[in-house]
């Protein structure tokens, strides 16, 4: 009940202070409409302080208090890049809207004073003078609920927001491709390597073999779970680091060498996983031992990964332009080309 009533006094203020920033243009305008009190020049008057309403929501100043005054009195979540003609919408509503059922307020405001001193006019008419300043009031609150319910729906389409979305999904349409597909690389390689040890046999290379197939394949529904959760909560997925590297290549036929990881920063240390881990995958599905990962350490990040290929490469597939597009956030650059039978991908990020 008390977090309903902080609600509705919020929504008043909200309305109250779209009045205050417009007062002084509308008295400006009033100065010279007014001079003769007819309905005529009181509509003309309304309908310049629509116009000033509209001017001062395009000035940047007033728009940064209107994103204030969303976010404080009616918890508006106002993404950090709106669009200025979403802004100038709910600026102009919340000025004008403020002030005309302000300017009802003041209008009743001498009946008011009298009313309650009840010096002039009988019961029934101060009862109705304070009916009508109590429907204005709640009229105000009723405007701010509906300005924010307004304000949630048309930021909701806003393109910034919209742009933000459409990246998280594509960032996490680049995770379960990265992740499942790493994983059934792995898994397809060391189901074979347990069916050859089988055929030998080796029940010993093959118990070895399952087990990393049973190994990568929780690691790959742990994956696939904490993306849906990403998908359920909104928020953004997040790539491993390449202190995970070791577990990247667990199991594999890959000859690494790494330099020190402890040091680099998280953003492309992020980006070089993921990247390692598309190239792996690639060289898994397409190419043949041996593969090698090397990762230098210096001014700039240097990732190669090379490997034998089996037959003439075909063009940059999902995976191939998914690691362009890493290296290119990062700031870097991801590179591949095929030389004498050897396929090699080399992605360079600055630190």
């Amino acid at each position: 009940m008390k977090r309903h009533a902080v609600r509705a006094v919020r929504a008043g203020v909200y309305q109250l202070l779209g009045a205050a920033l417009l007062t002084p243009a509308a008295v400006a305008l009033g100065l010279p409409i007014l001079v003769e009190l007819t309905p005529q020049r009181v509509l003309a008057w309304w309908a310049a302080c629509l116009l000033a309403a509209v001017l001062l929501a395009v000035t940047p100043l007033f728009r940064r208090l209107e994103v204030t005054a969303l976010s404080e009195l009616l918890d508006v979540d106002v993404p950090r890049r709106a669009d200025p003609v979403y802004l100038m919408a709910l600026t102009s509503l919340h000025l004008y809207g403020g002030a005309t059922l302000s300017a009802g307020l003041v209008a009743l405001s001498p009946e008011l004073v009298r009313a309650a001193g009840l010096r002039r006019g009988a019961p029934g008419d101060s009862a109705e003078v304070l009916l009508a300043a109590v429907a204005i009031l709640a009229a105000m609150v009723v405007a701010g609920f509906g300005q924010r319910w307004a304000a949630r729906r048309l930021l909701r389409t806003e393109p910034s927001r919209v742009v933000d979305q459409l990246g998280r999904r594509q960032a996490l349409a680049m995770e379960l491709h990265d992740a499942v597909g790493h994983a059934l690389s792995v898994v397809l390689v060391q189901a074979m390597a347990a069916q050859s040890a089988l055929q030998r046999p080796d029940p010993a290379a093959a118990v070895q073999s399952l087990e990393h197939v049973t190994a990568t394949a929780r690691h790959a529904q742990q994956d696939l779970d904490v993306l849906l959760g990403v998908l359920d909560d909104g928020v953004s997925a997040q790539t491993p680091t390449l202190e995970a590297l070791g577990m990247l290549t667990s199991g594999l036929d890959v000859h690494t060498s790494v330099g020190d990881v402890h040091k680099v920063p998280a953003a492309p240390s992020r980006a070089a996983f993921a990247i390692a881990r598309e190239a792996l995958t690639n060289a898994l599905r397409h190419g043949r031992s041996p593969v090698t990962l090397d990762l230098a350490v210096g001014t700039d990040l240097v990732l190669t990964v090379d490997n034998a290929t089996v037959g003439t490469p075909g063009g940059p597939g999902r995976g191939l332009t998914g690691m362009r597009m890493r290296a290119r956030l990062a700031g870097g650059t991801c590179t591949w080309q095929e030389v004498d039978g050897t396929w090699r991908v080399q992605a360079r990020l600055p630190l």
